[in-house]
């Protein structure tokens, strides 16, 4: 009879945790973000895994991000998510506010349903130039999971410029909503159309070696820290910065694409340097407690920036392109243009995809091709036609696939 009674416990708080879960939309919480936080939810959406973005999206918001930010639990050991993350944390020396965070464990039913939706999201495109995030499928389905939520994601900064706080969630803690995934079904595919750039980047090979364009000194440099096994796990980025330097030298001395390039190399310091910049490599999809702690190192500024970066999914020189992209979100953030802090996603990764472009450009590299099939560089347009074609395709990358607005 105890056994019976206990069963029937255990069904009506199963039946309880249940109703909990909340039938809502996008756009419905991108309104109100905090009123969500910690609640089970349950929404339609089409996901991408990209360059720097792992989202759950709908066109029809009316946000400057039309998307929630989407996480697997920690130990999921899934394959999708982004290509390279950035996300910030407050140092041990942080001088802001900081409030700590308990969030409730979240388990993920791996059935059938989220097998098909995480490979479907892992599996890349295959193009002979380079294409950096570019994966074959995006999905709509139907997605439960824990909603957290903030009020202001991103840094918050004092009269004098100093970050004095730091919220959100995903690349550069720029999203107000984050899914933590519980459960996944009506899984539909949508293979994305790269029939053009495909066309465009065929036969080229000029992004195939992490070597292109660099010199004889910075492949030395590369060498010599590969024989030294405290520097192993650092040898691609290390290397990949060698060659960022090498496409910087190809502009005129003192040229803004070359002082672009270099401030965005010089993010993460030299070796002896303590910048607060933490280069890690692996997945980056997965939430953990850890990274919404405070941190146990200093920085200069109170900030420690986390950077993740994807090998299997940054094949030759795509992972010097990845560091620049990254380095100029750093900066940014550390020494903000002049008039203050750019004011939204948007105007970051529009910034931070054109001195990747002349990264690219200073590289000799023959295409670069972004998720979706966006031609941003070609080195057969018209070199009149070169800033404008480039500047339109990451407009509408950023418009249409990443769904930002100014």
């Amino acid at each position: 009879m105890k056994r019976f009674f206990a069963f029937l416990v255990f069904c009506a708080f199963a039946a309880a945790l249940h109703a909990q879960v909340v039938d809502t939309t996008i756009c419905n919480i991108l309104k109100d973000p905090v009123s969500f936080n910690g609640k089970i939810v349950r929404i339609k959406g089409t996901v991408s895994a990209g360059f720097d973005s792992f989202i759950v999206k709908d066109k029809s918001c009316q946000s400057q991000m039309n998307a929630l930010w989407l996480s697997y639990p920690e130990g999921t050991k899934g394959k999708a998510g982004p290509a390279v993350l950035l996300e910030l944390q407050p140092a041990k020396n942080f001088g802001g506010t900081y409030e700590p965070v308990t969030r409730t464990p979240i388990k993920l039913e791996k059935n059938s349903d989220f097998k098909e939706f995480d490979k479907l999201l892992s599996t890349q495109h295959k193009i002979d130039g380079m294409c950096l995030g570019c994966m074959r499928y995006e999905v709509s389905a139907t997605l439960v999971g824990r909603l957290d939520g903030v009020a202001h994601a991103g840094v918050r900064r004092d009269k004098s410029g100093k970050i004095v706080g730091i919220e959100g969630f995903g690349n550069l803690n720029a999203y107000p909503a984050r899914l933590v995934l519980e459960s996944v079904s009506d899984v539909s595919p949508h293979e994305a159309d790269y029939s053009k750039s495909d066309a465009v980047a065929k036969n080229d090979d000029s992004a195939t070696s992490i070597s292109q364009g660099a010199d004889a000194e910075a492949m030395s440099t590369a060498s010599s820290i590969r024989s030294n096994s405290r520097f192993a796990t650092t040898l691609d980025s290390v290397q990949a910065l060698g060659v960022i330097h090498q496409a910087a030298s190809a502009f005129p001395p003192g040229s803004p694409a070359q002082i672009a390039i270099e401030r965005a190399a010089g993010a993460y310091g030299k070796d002896a340097e303590h910048t607060g910049v933490l280069t890690t490599f692996g997945s980056a999809n997965e939430v953990s407690a850890k990274d919404e702690a405070q941190g146990t190192r200093d920085s200069p500024d109170g900030v420690l920036f986390q950077c993740t970066l994807n090998m299997g999914r940054l094949h030759g020189a795509a992972m010097a392109r990845a560091m620049v992209h990254i380095g100029e979100h750093i900066a940014d953030v550390r020494t903000p243009p002049a008039g203050g802090p750019l004011a939204s996603l948007y105007d970051k990764e529009f910034q931070a995809w054109a001195v990747t472009v002349l990264d690219v450009v200073g590289s000799r590299q023959n295409t670069l091709t972004l998720p979706g099939g966006y031609l941003v560089w070609n080195g057969s347009w018209a070199t009149a036609d070169q800033g404008k074609l480039s500047e339109g395709a990451i407009t509408r990358f950023l418009t249409d696939e990443e769904l930002l607005s100014r």
